[in-house]
């Protein structure tokens, strides 16, 4: 008899485990997604959306009878995660979280650590005229009110029409993103300090690479607490998981 592993996806890391885990002789995979992703990584288990709250998670929960859960979200969706620890244990689901490494500091980088991202709009006036903002469209609004500063924003897709913006330019891209042209765009735009959640893994690693050759700060926003639970920080690791069962 098959097992059925809810995936809460939110990285490539999730859509590779998704991908292997459905390889596994015993295994079913759902995977669900909170937002707008890529075309390529969609599946027919794949769920777009998400759930309302921990109540909406448990009814799922219990609609598609999911037997296992693994949170592979992203590291600053904190509140998903809670909702998983949550309802796992409120139904007694064996759960396990995904979390890439955060990137480290290394010599010649020229780090500002800051707790959230109030606490980094907070800051800028005192470092920055121009600043390459790479925390996506979510939270942009915390630095309309940034005065004398001119922002470079990279975004996957553009903030709905009625967002306050800083003043600007707009990048639409997605990652991963090469160091060199990284490099290249930090230098085009006379950035001086980039403002980046510590995400980890490789694909937007290149910005601080290139950031530490040219001698630009970096505005590090912390992760937030994670939940109580076991964790590994590979795909592998979690697929060691799924074979336990």
């Amino acid at each position: 008899m098959s097992l059925i592993v809810l995936i809460l996806g939110g990285t490539q890391e999730a859509a590779e485990l998704a991908e292997k885990a459905a390889n596994l002789p015993n295994i079913q995979v759902k995977l669900s997604f909170a937002g707008r992703i890529s075309q390529s990584i969609i599946s027919e288990n794949c769920r777009i959306g998400g759930f309302g709250g921990v109540t909406g998670l448990i009814k799922y929960l219990q609609s598609e009878k999911i037997d296992l859960i693994i949170d592979a979200t992203h590291p600053f969706a904190a509140k998903i995660s809670d909702n998983a620890a949550i309802a796992a244990e409120q139904l007694r689901l064996p759960r396990l979280m995904l979390v890439r490494p955060e990137w480290e500091f290394v010599m010649g980088d020229q780090w500002i650590e800051v707790e959230n991202i109030p606490a980094a709009a907070a800051i800028l006036p005192s470092l920055a005229k121009r600043v390459f903002l790479t925390i996506g469209k979510l939270e942009i609004n915390a630095f309309t009110q940034v005065e004398n500063i001119w922002f470079l924003m990279r975004m996957i897709e553009k903030p709905s029409s009625d967002i306050l913006l800083p003043k600007g330019l707009i990048l639409l891209n997605r990652g991963p993103f090469d160091q060199h042209l990284e490099k290249q765009l930090l230098h085009q735009y006379k950035i001086d300090t980039i403002v980046s959640k510590n995400s980890g893994g490789d694909a937007t690693y290149g910005k601080i690479v290139a950031a530490r050759e040219l001698g630009v700060k970096v505005v590090m926003v912390k992760r937030p607490m994670l939940p109580q639970g076991e964790q590994v920080e590979d795909v592998e690791a979690a697929l060691a998981w799924l074979k336990e069962f």
